[in-house]
């Protein structure tokens, strides 16, 4: 098992198998690993989202 990565979390999406094959593309034109390019998609929608919404706030951790 490949070791943790700070501040990121391990998760299993389900995605259509089209969409992934064309994330998939996508990733290797940009330079990325399949799972990076979905987390850069998943960055660009929350900051697309709060654009719109207006900022999210989170609990702190404390």
């Amino acid at each position: 098992m490949p070791a943790a990565i700070p501040n990121r979390i391990a998760t299993q999406i389900r995605i259509d198998k089209d969409v992934y094959s064309k994330t998939k593309e996508i990733a290797k034109s940009e330079n990325r690993n399949t799972n990076s390019q979905i987390e850069y998609f998943v960055r660009k929608g929350v900051e697309s989202y709060e654009k719109e919404h207006g900022s999210i706030s989170l609990p702190s951790d404390e």
